[in-house]
C-alpha cells in the first residue's frame, strides 16, 4: 500500500464514515463527555484530598497518600478494568453502564493527580503571605480562601489544564469497554472497511487536533492571567 493510497483512504474513510455517518460527532460527544465529568469530579474530589493530606489528622494523611500513590503507580488501563467489575457490586442499587463505570475510574485516576496539583499549587504561595494574614487577625479559614487560595489557582490552573488534555487521551482506554468514544469508532469502522491504517490515522488526526487546539486555549488562558497578575 503506497502512501498516496493510504491519503486517498484516509480521505474516502473520513467523508463516509465519520462525517458521512456522523461517527466523529458521537465519538467526540462521548469522549469529552467522559474527559469533562473525569476532570470535573477528579477537581472536586482532588480538593477534598488535597486538604485532607493538608490536615493535622494523621490517619486520613496516610489514607489519602496512599491512594494518591497507588493510582499513580499502577496503569491507568488496570484502574479502568477494576472499576468495571467493582463499581456496578457497589452500587447494587443502580444500573451501573460501562460508560458510567469507565467514568468512575477515570474520575479516581483524576483525582489523583489533581490532589498532588492542588497541593503543590498551595504550597507554592510565600508562607510569609499566610504569616501576615494571621497577623492581621484573620482566622485558618479566612486565610486560606481570601488570601491563599487566589494566589494558589494561578499555579493550578495551568495544571489543570493540562490534565485535562491528558484525560482526553486517557479515554481512548475506554474503548476496552465499547463505551462509544472516539476509540471505539476506531473498532467500528474498522470493522466494516477492514483497512487498518488510514482508519488509525484518521482517529489519530482528530485527537490530534483535538488536543493541541485545547492546548493553545489553554495557553492564551495562561497568559492573560499572568498578564493580569
Amino acid at each position: 500500500m503506497t502512501m498516496g493510497k493510504i491519503f486517498h483512504d484516509m480521505w474516502d474513510i473520513f467523508m463516509t464514515y465519520y462525517i458521512g455517518q456522523g461517527l466523529l460527532w458521537t465519538g467526540l460527544g462521548y469522549t469529552l463527555a467522559l474527559s469533562a465529568i473525569a476532570v470535573i469530579a477528579g477537581a472536586i474530589l482532588g480538593s477534598l484530598m488535597a486538604i485532607g493530606k493538608m490536615s493535622r489528622f494523621k490517619v486520613l494523611n496516610v489514607i489519602i497518600t496512599a491512594f494518591v500513590e497507588i493510582m499513580r503507580g499502577t496503569p491507568a488501563l488496570l484502574q479502568l478494568y477494576i472499576a468495571y467489575f467493582i463499581v456496578p457490586m457497589i452500587f447494587t442499587f443502580a444500573e451501573m453502564t460501562p460508560f458510567a463505570c469507565v467514568a468512575v475510574g477515570l474520575s479516581l485516576n483524576s483525582a489523583a493527580y489533581v490532589t498532588e496539583i492542588i497541593r503543590s499549587g498551595i504550597g507554592a504561595v510565600d508562607k510569609g503571605q499566610t504569616e501576615a494574614a494571621r497577623a492581621l487577625g484573620l482566622t485558618s479559614k479566612t486565610t486560606m480562601l481570601k488570601v491563599v487560595m487566589p494566589q494558589a489557582i494561578r499555579n493550578i490552573l495551568p495544571a489543570l489544564g493540562n490534565e485535562f488534555v491528558t484525560i482526553i487521551k486517557e479515554t481512548s482506554l475506554a474503548s476496552t469497554f465499547f463505551v462509544g468514544e472516539l476509540m471505539t469508532t476506531y473498532a467500528i469502522i474498522k470493522g466494516i472497511t477492514f483497512n487498518v491504517i488510514p482508519t488509525l490515522m484518521d482517529i489519530g488526526v482528530v485527537y490530534f487536533v483535538l488536543t493541541f487546539t485545547l492546548s493553545k486555549l489553554l495557553g492564551m488562558v495562561e497568559r492573560r492571567m499572568k498578564a493580569s497578575a
